[in-house]
């Protein structure tokens, strides 16, 4: 066959037939992977064994306290009290003693957060020596007989003076009738030092009547032996602090099936000491705020200012000393009561963003308005939704009682606005993958032809042609090319790694708060970015109406600005002031897509980068296409209303500018599509309305 015969047999189609691939491959990978991501069976064995020790050890501690409480023989023994101790401390702070309570009271349950500023002192001996506070000789007294080459290694690299925040959480809980004339509680928490991200295991007890805190400190993994707690208490409270210290034991014995410790190495703590500031309301209304608080029953109560700590942390053998002052204090109930105002306004933005919304779907649901949207703008906010629906429901869980349920709401208003968003840039991805999808040429199909006669001698001792349907042997540089195609032709493949890749990060920024920030940062900075170079490069402005970019916009700002510039926030974030120009760029972006429609998709671009390739549908027809002499110039007929196209039908397009009425162009009554036929302008826009594809050939057309 020659080479005109070549090209006669030659079709162009708009992107090669692919052959329909199963999914249940790529489905049993995913769930394989988030089997190996999700299956703890080696854990939950080594936790069981970890419980049997722990349960062996308790035992052990509480016999050998037990008869060390009786005078028995026992391999325990409480270490010798340092004279200048309880001076260093009451140089720093002043320890609580009961009050008149007619006219002043302590808090009786401290359980919730505490907060505050922390001041840093370098106790270690050479310090000392060039130290002239009053305390230095306490100091130089408590620190003597230590070695300065263990103390350097303690500390460690950690730089220890840049700590100027502490954040406390406690949970305590009263003790009742274990022959302690004094009311005491046992307290158990952790405390965190944002500044260089530390954090401490606390337990210790509180006494009630005179709002004092004792306990230990010690960084995760390091065990706690409260067994010790009676060497750090007054005097004449150390045989009640021994009998609480059996009693919890006892109780963590009975609880350790669901307990998890820290390990069992002996080590010396750091030691915490902690005083309430008392509240001028006397004992009698503290105690009704406090049962209304545990169990509200409609009951007015004043309103109680917060509660104020002062504390000092001390550590022998790391030879510092932390003391904070005035820390305020979150308790319980009141933290539980922001958690639901915040759940009830986020679900209420919540469902603003989705009303938006639908409105915006409903006005762009032709493939016309599809055709000017960026898909990504709406990916991006999908994935953003989808951690806020992961984020609301780890919150929910780690929140129990009334609190959970507030949180309900914007979690599930996320999980419909993503399930939204997703399809609709899925909807915008099929609607602009055809037109977008470079033409391909193929070769039509040749007839069979028959083979050559040949005798069973010729067949015989013919050579094997070369058969153009096997494939070359598989090397790795085909392999990996083989892959890219499969990816970039597979909206399958790509779906489903796109997920795994959101699944794996989505947990990621959950658990790192440096990875949300930077999570928080890039998706909101990217929400109109995609749609302004959409824009540019169609040529056309966005069919984002004002209302959906600007609600859009400022509901979405209103989760950052809580977190980010509110120091009240329930997770208690540090403020940022970066959010501030996080906002300006994204109502930059708003201002910019909205100057697109009235100044043009470019106006903002050099003249000599403000070029788009844009199909023109409206080309100069040749004068030999019709009778220049006929008073009626018709170029045949349009498809789509089966009537005449005459050129002579265009009209002059005009705008009023400071008051003047300018002509701006013409406005065609002809359109010329990319497969050569010609339809009327209107008509075509109609129908391109509905559909982006020919009425006639069923290829798919550029915008109009």
């Amino acid at each position: 066959m020659d080479r005109d015969d070549e090209t006669e047999n030659v079709q162009i189609v708009t992107r090669p037939q692919l052959q329909q691939r199963s999914s249940i491959p790529s489905f049993v990978i995913i769930i394989f992977m988030l089997f190996l991501l999700t299956n703890h069976s080696g854990d939950e064995y080594l936790a069981r064994n970890h419980h049997h020790d722990v349960l062996r050890s308790l035992t052990y501690r509480l016999s050998n306290f037990t008869n060390w409480m009786n005078g028995s023989d026992t391999n325990f023994s409480m270490p010798e009290r340092n004279p200048s101790l309880r001076p260093l401390v009451e140089s720093h702070m002043t320890l609580g003693s009961p009050l008149d309570p007619s006219s002043a009271s302590y808090f009786p349950n401290i359980t919730g957060f505490i907060r505050g500023e922390i001041d840093f002192y370098n106790i270690t001996l050479p310090s000392l020596n060039d130290t002239q506070a009053p305390w230095a000789s306490y100091a130089q007294s408590y620190m003597a007989n230590t070695n300065a080459s263990e103390v350097v290694n303690y500390l460690g690299t950690q730089d220890w003076k840049t700590t100027r925040k502490m954040a406390w959480s406690v949970v305590d809980r009263a003790v009742v009738d274990q022959g302690v004339a004094n009311k005491m509680a046992v307290a158990h928490g952790r405390i965190d030092f944002p500044d260089n991200e530390m954090r401490l295991e606390f337990e210790g007890v509180h006494f009630i009547t005179n709002g004092s805190i004792y306990g230990f400190a010690e960084p995760p993994g390091r065990h706690i032996d409260i067994r010790y707690l009676p060497a750090i208490v007054p005097e004449e409270s150390q045989n009640e602090t021994a009998r609480v210290v059996q009693y919890e034991l006892q109780s963590r014995i009975d609880k350790v099936k669901t307990m998890i410790d820290n390990g069992v190495v002996e080590q010396e703590s750091s030691e915490v000491y902690a005083q309430i500031e008392p509240s001028p309301v006397s004992e009698e209304l503290m105690n009704e705020v406090e049962s209304e608080l545990q169990s509200p029953t409609g009951k007015w109560t004043p309103t109680i200012l917060p509660p104020r700590f002062n504390g000092v942390l001390l550590s022998r053998e790391c030879g510092m000393l932390y003391r904070f002052q005035h820390a305020e204090g979150l308790r319980t109930p009141s933290f539980f009561r922001r958690v639901t105002n915040y759940g009830s306004l986020s679900g209420l933005v919540s469902l603003i963003m989705l009303a938006l919304l639908s409105r915006h779907i409903d006005r762009t649901h032709s493939p016309a308005a599809l055709q000017r949207l960026s898909a990504w703008t709406f990916y991006t906010q999908a994935i953003v939704d989808a951690v806020s629906l992961a984020a609301h429901i780890t919150f929910a869980i780690l929140a129990h009682g009334r609190p959970s349920l507030a949180l309900i709401a914007p979690a599930f208003a996320s999980c419909v606005i993503f399930s939204i968003e997703a399809h609709h840039a899925t909807l915008i991805n099929q609607v602009q993958s055809p037109g977008d999808a470079p033409n391909t040429i193929l070769p039509a199909p040749r007839p069979p032809q028959q083979p050559p006669q040949n005798n069973a001698s010729d067949a015989e001792t013919a050579q094997p042609a070369d058969d153009p349907q096997t494939p070359p042997p598989l090397t790795a540089r085909s392999f990996l090319s083989a892959l890219a195609r499969n990816l970039y032709s597979d909206p399958q493949a790509r779906i489903w790694i796109g997920i795994l890749l959101c699944l794996t990060f989505v947990v990621r920024a959950i658990v790192s708060p440096s990875l949300a920030l930077f999570f928080v940062g890039s998706m909101y900075s990217l929400f109109w970015l995609p749609q302004i170079v959409r824009s540019v490069r169609c040529g056309r402005s966005s069919s984002l109406s004002a209302e959906y970019l600007i609600g859009m916009s400022i509901c979405r700002l209103w989760f950052p600005f809580y977190f980010l510039a509110n120091s009240a926030n329930v997770l208690d974030v540090e403020p940022r002031r970066w959010v501030y120009s996080l906002a300006a760029f994204v109502l930059f972006q708003v201002g910019v897509v909205l100057l697109q429609k009235s100044l043009g998709p470019m106006f903002f671009l050099p003249r000599r980068f403000a070029t788009a390739q844009i199909y023109d549908y409206h080309p100069p027809m040749p004068s030999n296409m019709h009778d220049p002499e006929a008073p009626d110039q018709p170029l045949g007929d349009c498809s789509i209303c089966m009537e005449v196209i005459h050129v002579k039908d265009s009209k002059q397009l005009q705008q009023v500018t400071g008051g003047l009425l300018q002509n701006v162009g013409v406005k065609k009554n002809y359109s010329v599509a990319p497969c050569h036929h010609i339809f009327h302008t209107e008509c075509l826009e109609k129908w391109l309305a509905v559909k982006n594809i020919c009425p006639q050939c069923r290829r798919p057309l550029p915008p109009l």
